[in-house]
């Protein structure tokens, strides 16, 4: 198959299968444009076996990739591509491509593809290379030596593995090799893309199950690596020619749908711009108005969500001006003359894509109900919505007024010393999950899973600092983003400066405080697999498991208590039940764990002696008064009275629940007031966090306040989170905001409350 680069202006690909060759995508209307004419790469190869051309002058067969390099970058030096071509060439020299063509076609090929792009010259010199070590007796060393440190980076970074020396691990290893380049150098990855675009189009001469194979990793990783990387050129003409492979049936209806609109007499798309057009030109706005046709996998996810597609479908409408301020300028004028559907407005401007992306995107509608979509961008927007980090040029280029010679920018930096400033947060991500990645076979699945997640949130720690994580991430996922493996000991955090599980999706913008607990014995739950959706979560949750195969969550919930006793063991502790933990007043806890499989709940008495009750004095002389067990007042608290069964005055806070219902119920209330003894009993509720040892610490705190504990309970815990419900009998009331404060300080609690359940109806 004809190696010759396909229009990047039509809607799908050159079908790579015999049968879809048969009838080429037809081209709309409205993108029905002057362009440069299409290549005979073919041709341009077998010239180029007549030999080098004249010292010093450029051989005729890189003369289109020159033209398309000028067009982005008038002044540079060509000297290199000269260079790199005429090494390339000889030592490719008798290699044929499957295709028949000569091999020197297909670096010609990719490096057009990036000079496309505006690729600066030592990508292109990279790319014109980028198979010669591969695949002939060039040596990186060789590489150096006439090009410099940083064109051999980069023929290396793309240089596979050989599969003599690592078998069927080759395939995933050379991307793990050429991931770790792409962390120093984005222009690694570039080059791979450009590499497999010129590939895919010309796969139709391989076999159906080998097509299949690379078409499949072409969508599960090199896409996706597109899209992270802002290079929508040559991820839609990949989608589309997988899109044609795996699923021709699909393939052949979208191209038929395709051809059925550009056919039709009417074309709404062009209506509305030519009126876009003129609404612009009256506001005094300079800007150009272009259709843009959907390509083929665009279409078929539009036809699959709306099902009948109409004119409008089929394309969107792209406005380019010359400043950021215009693009709003313009979004005012649509707004005000036009019918804009406001549901359908986006500001990646303000803040963009985690791929570069910035655009504002709007639509509006016509008289016939058709909606028509709207891209606003500037000229340089839109060159790195094309492009993305290829239309960065070198990010290791010095700046401009920096003094630089031709011997210091041509021996690059070291290795090791190479670090790139605007590498973006996922790959940051990816490259410190992969090395904890045990095996070729975890790295290949797990590289998959984490391309798959496209979108990518921001959230900020309260030191004002900021974590990218990808959409759909938990506080777990935050946790190891920000802490690595000592995120083995997190407890809990707050989100917007509300307390929330660790399982808890985080949204873009949102604030995320990590609580870390104290306790050295801390270690991650089993349940935390279950919510961590980052592969750096995982592998290192999973790693900790491995290596303590008791560890993790038990059957009760609870983060790994050990049955081990405590290392107190100077007092006898008392009997107890089977209940978390046995107390008495003053008590001494048992570990919150003292049993391996206990029961999940359960209440915990103690025997004091006849407890006094806090006074009451009631407006109904005679009248036996008791206190609520529902909202357990204490003094000073604010309180009231209502009579019940039996001539009893019960006493209840003025918050309480049940005030409200028996005010509804037409109950009279009965002045209360307190009296001269202080002696009170309180109903409190403990919310923290599980870990070993927790219950023991509470009643420690609780014993060391001077206060006995009457009965206590413990729900089973749920989502890492416990709550315990404590009935004490306090000797002075004044106590009790000092013992709450206490109870709060121990770690793990992050709150500590009266109780507030409702009573039954008396």
């Amino acid at each position: 198959m004809s190696a010759e680069a396909t229009n990047p202006a039509t809607p799908g690909p050159v079908a790579p299968t015999a049968s879809a060759a048969a009838t080429a995508p037809v081209v709309p209307r409205a993108d029905r444009r002057k362009s440069r004419p299409r290549l005979d790469l073919r041709r341009l190869g077998r010239a180029a076996l007549l030999g080098p051309a004249v010292r010093g002058k450029l051989p005729d067969a890189i003369g289109h990739v020159v033209e398309a390099h000028r067009a982005h970058h008038p002044d540079a030096d060509l000297d290199p591509l000269r260079r790199a071509y005429v090494l390339a060439e000889s030592s490719h020299r008798g290699q044929m491509r499957k295709s028949g063509e000569p091999y020197i076609t297909h670096p010609l090929a990719v490096t057009l593809i990036l000079a496309e792009l505006g690729a600066e010259t030592t990508t292109l010199t990279a790319s014109l290379l980028h198979d010669t070590v591969e695949d002939t007796d060039v040596t990186l060393d060789q590489v150096r030596e006439q090009f410099g440190e940083e064109v051999r980076y980069l023929v290396d970074g793309v240089t596979k593995l050989e599969k003599v020396d690592y078998g069927a691990a080759a395939e995933p290893e050379t991307f793990r090799k050429m991931l770790v380049a792409t962390g120093s150098d984005v222009r690694v990855m570039s080059i791979k893309l450009a590499d497999r675009l010129h590939n895919m189009r010309t796969l139709g001469v391989m076999r159906p199950e080998k097509q299949a194979r690379i078409a499949k990793v072409t969508r599960d990783v090199l896409i996706p690596l597109a899209e992270r990387l802002g290079v929508q050129a040559l991820k839609t003409e990949m989608e589309d020619l997988v899109f044609a492979i795996l699923h021709p049936e699909e393939y052949e209806h979208t191209r038929e749908l395709i051809a059925e609109n550009a056919a039709r007499p009417d074309d709404p798309l062009a209506e509305v711009a030519d009126e876009m057009r003129g609404v612009l030109r009256e506001a005094g706005l300079q800007a150009e108005v272009l259709i843009r046709p959907r390509h083929f996998v665009s279409v078929h996810r539009v036809a699959r969500k709306r099902g009948q597609l109409r004119g409008s479908d089929f394309g969107r409408l792209l406005v380019l001006v010359g400043e950021d301020a215009d693009c709003y300028g313009v979004l005012g004028e649509l707004h005000t003359c036009m019918t804009p559907v406001v549901s359908e407005f986006k500001d990646f401007i303000a803040v963009p894509k985690f791929n570069l992306y910035q655009s504002l995107h709007t639509a509006v509608a016509r008289q016939d109900g058709q909606v028509v979509e709207v891209l606003i961008r500037t000229h340089q927007m839109h060159k790195v919505a094309e492009a993305g980090v290829v239309a960065l040029g070198n990010p290791y280029a010095p700046a401009a007024d920096a003094p630089t010679s031709d011997a210091s920018a041509s021996e690059g930096p070291a290795d090791g010393e190479r670090v790139d400033p605007t590498r973006p947060g996922w790959l940051s991500r990816l490259l410190e999950w992969q090395r904890a990645a045990p095996d070729p076979d975890t790295f290949w699945s797990t590289l998959r899973e984490d391309l798959a997640q496209d979108r990518e949130i921001t959230v900020f720690r309260p030191d004002g600092g900021t974590l990218g994580l990808p959409e759909g991430a938990t506080c777990v996922d935050a946790a190891y983003a920000q802490y690595g493996e000592d995120a083995h000991a997190c407890i809990g955090a707050r989100v917007n400066g509300r307390l929330a599980t660790l399982s808890t999706v985080l949204r873009d913008g949102d604030t995320v405080q990590l609580l870390m607990g104290q306790d050295p014995a801390s270690e991650p739950s089993r349940e935390w697999l279950e919510h961590a959706h980052t592969p750096a979560a995982r592998i290192a949750i999973q790693r900790w498991l491995a290596t303590h195969p008791g560890g993790g969550t038990g059957e009760d919930g609870t983060t790994g208590e050990r049955a081990e006793p405590a290392e107190d063991t100077a007092a006898p502790r008392p009997a107890h039940t089977a209940a978390p933990a046995g107390v008495t007043a003053p008590p001494r806890p048992a570990p919150a764990g003292a049993a391996p499989h206990r029961p999940a709940a359960g209440p915990v008495t103690g025997a004091p002696s006849r407890p006094r009750r806090a006074d009451v004095l009631a407006d109904r002389p005679g009248a036996a008064v008791r206190l609520a067990g529902c909202c357990t007042p204490v003094p000073p608290d604010e309180i009231t009275g209502f009579a019940v069964r039996g001539g009893v005055v019960t006493v209840h806070r003025t918050e309480c629940a049940a005030v409200t219902d028996m005010k509804g119920r037409g109950r009279t209330e009965i002045g209360v007031r307190w009296g001269d003894t202080t002696e009170c009993r309180v109903t409190l509720v403990a919310e923290s966090f599980g870990r070993p040892h927790l219950l023991a610490d509470l009643t420690e705190a609780i014993a060391s306040a001077g206060v006995d504990i009457v009965s206590a309970t413990v729900e089973p815990p749920s989502q890492q989170r416990v709550r315990h419900t404590y009935t004490l009998q306090l000797p002075d009331a004044a106590h009790l905001p000092s013992l709450m404060r206490a109870m709060r300080d121990v770690p793990g609690v992050y709150d500590v409350t009266r109780a507030q359940h409702q009573a039954p109806a008396p």
